[in-house]
């Protein structure tokens, strides 16, 4: 089977007269469908013995497409003429038909275009990368083997849909409310917040608003030479990933965790490895290698683990912290639930293990790391809502602890209250961010870990000598890299909703500083002025365009430019230069060369910086993002 997915603005059919006897009978009239994904199709000869696998395989392909480009709304078009080899009429039609029963019990709207006619059609392509998708679908025995095969699910992801679960919201002097009583009058995100986890609703319909900021700014794209899930980085969004790695590993070596590196894929002949796969809930993509099977990590826990468990480890060198930035981590999310960069397949993960001696020593490790990922957190000016997840009897005798916690945030926080582990951890946290489509994503995280020092054999000696089982402490102070970023454009979306210039901090923002030179005699100082700047470690640029100042601050401000200087006889003359302030409402305010570099440095003092990987000249860079 052939077929051609063009993600669409609109497609209009009707219907003129049949072109073969088995034609279906219809009405003849005119059909409009508006932001639909259109699939043209041709089944083929060979697809007749296997016509049921070739449906489902071709709708696996349309719920992949429509995953990376969130259209639900989908128009089925048979098309002969994808194909010199086309099959037999009455096949063809039965597998349009089965195409579309499934899509329409998966939740997709579809649109049958009649088979068996001549049809006049209009269609307009929304022209991005992957408004234009062919594939060509063959069935067989390893296509089966390979569906079955292709990911894992495990025990405990099973485990937590099957439980039941309590919400309560806690204020900050320790009131325990259930979440249905709860006045959230004063806090509107948190009733968000509790929404979404009570709802259990993770798919999106349509794309998260800062889908469409990542690829305008020409930060991440959609990666169509790779599963769903997977982004490509451009020069400017790797300036902020690589800035906010950077933070997170300076913050949490400093905080004492030793950096290690690991592999990222592993075998489930490993017995410790097999089993805690099964306690961690989520879906792994699975390999095949030789005679054995392995699995992409979903975390640094196996790594770390390994190490540990072959270490002598003395009650004097407890606590240990372990991290490593993973690159990459990798969980098969479920189609539909995969969006941009809220939640993907393939991520980059700051994981920190802590090897503690007993509950009273996890506990004070756990605040410790609360506080450090409230710390992070604010580096980004970020607002983000707290959740506090536990076994039952473990939040009883603990009760006065997560109170403590939640008062230090003064605002109340979402705890939940399970019967039974399903997993590993017998209680977290977790600060998550609420975007734009009322949904939640989990950033900074600490668990507490009952099981894996027992399963993975790792051990310390006591003052008597004798060999005890540390717990373990799970640790992201900032939760996937990725996320980060997505926190920060849906906050931007939202500031532009308000009517305000939406804006990343100064520290991440990948050109700091914007010179427009007037005209082509004012380059040269402008040159002169770049270099000043640079040495201040600032990132600068020059728009050296052959355009009108206007256009030239209309394009400035399109990127976010935190600063820019307009450079002519005036500014050249006066060594004083009228600067546009993003964050001050696009307002212009004199300063001089020296008191825009002190600016700078207090807003990005003791944070990471890069410098600018990017020509320093407008004229020389490519445009990486079709969207531009």
């Amino acid at each position: 089977m052939r077929i051609l997915i063009v993600h669409s603005d609109f497609i209009e059919f009707e219907p003129k007269k049949k072109a073969i006897k088995a034609a279906e009978e219809i009405e003849k009239k005119l059909r409009r469908v508006e932001e639909c994904l259109v699939v043209f199709s041709s089944v083929e000869k060979n697809d007749e013995e296997h016509f049921e696998e070739v449906s489902k395989k071709a709708v696996t392909e349309v719920e992949a497409v429509s995953d990376q480009v969130g259209s639900k709304n989908v128009v089925l078009y048979p098309w002969v003429h994808l194909s010199n080899n086309p099959s037999r009429p009455d096949i063809a039609l039965r597998v349009l038909k089965d195409m579309e029963t499934v899509l329409k019990k998966k939740g997709y709207t579809v649109t049958r275009a009649p088979f068996g006619w001549y049809k006049a059609f209009d269609i307009k392509c929304k022209g991005h990368p992957l408004s234009e998708l062919s594939r060509s679908i063959v069935v067989g025995e390893v296509t089966k083997v390979k569906e079955k095969d292709e990911s894992v699910e495990s025990a405990a992801l099973r485990g937590e849909e099957e439980l039941k679960h309590e919400f309560f919201i806690m204020d900050p002097d320790g009131t325990l409310i259930p979440v249905k009583d709860y006045n959230f009058n004063k806090h509107k995100n948190l009733q968000k917040f509790a929404n979404y986890e009570t709802a259990k609703k993770r798919s999106s319909d349509i794309p998260p608003p800062h889908a469409n900021l990542m690829r305008k700014l020409e930060l991440v794209d959609y990666e169509p030479g790779s599963d769903a899930g997977n982004y490509r980085w451009y020069p400017k969004g790797w300036i902020m990933k690589y800035l906010i790695e950077e933070l997170v590993k300076d913050m949490t070596i400093e905080y004492g965790a030793m950096p290690i590196e690991s592999p990222i894929m592993y075998s489930y002949t490993h017995p410790a490895i097999e089993e805690y796969m099964h306690r961690f809930p989520a879906r792994q993509y699975v390999l095949k290698s030789g005679t054995d099977n392995y699995f992409l990590r979903f975390a640094a826990c196996f790594g770390q683990f390994l190490i540990s468990a072959d270490a002598q480890i003395s009650h004097n060198n407890l606590p240990i912290k372990l991290f490593e930035m993973t690159h990459y981590s990798f969980r098969r999310e479920q189609r539909g639930e995969v969006a941009a960069l809220r939640r993907l397949r393939t991520f980059t993960m700051p994981d920190m293990h802590t090897l503690c001696k007993d509950i009273r020593e996890a506990k004070k490790y756990f605040n410790e790391q609360y506080e450090l990922s409230a710390k992070n957190l604010d580096y980004f000016e970020l607002d983000y809502e707290s959740a506090f997840r536990a076994q039952k009897d473990f939040f009883k005798e603990n009760k006065d602890w997560y109170i403590e916690m939640v008062k230090a945030r003064k605002r109340p926080a979402l705890i939940e209250l399970f019967d039974k582990r399903y997993a590993y951890f017998i209680t977290k946290f977790e600060f998550n961010f609420i975007d734009n489509q009322d949904k939640a994503a989990a950033l900074s995280t600490v668990q507490i870990d009952v099981e894996n020092s027992e399963r993975f054999n790792i051990s310390y000696i006591d003052s008597n000598n004798e060999k005890q089982r540390p717990l373990i402490l799970h640790t992201s102070i900032s939760g996937a890299i990725e996320r980060i970023v997505y926190a920060l454009l849906e906050k931007a979306y939202t500031e532009q909703q308000q009517g305000k210039a939406p804006a990343f901090p100064v520290w991440l923002s990948p050109v700091q500083v914007r010179l427009l030179p007037i005209t082509e005699e004012h380059l040269a100082f402008s040159k002169k002025l770049v270099k000043k700047l640079t040495k201040h470690k600032i990132r600068v640029d020059i728009d050296d365009r052959s355009e009108r100042i206007g256009k030239k601050i209309r394009k400035a401000e399109q990127e976010w430019i935190p600063y820019i200087l307009v450079i002519g006889d005036k500014e050249i003359d006066s060594v004083k230069f009228n600067v546009r302030i993003r964050r001050e409402g696009r307002q212009e305010k004199p300063m001089t060369e020296k008191a825009l570099i002190k600016r700078i440095k207090d807003e990005t003092e003791g944070l990471p910086f890069v410098p600018l990987t990017l020509s320093q000249l407008l004229t020389l860079r490519p445009i990486f993002s079709q969207m531009n």
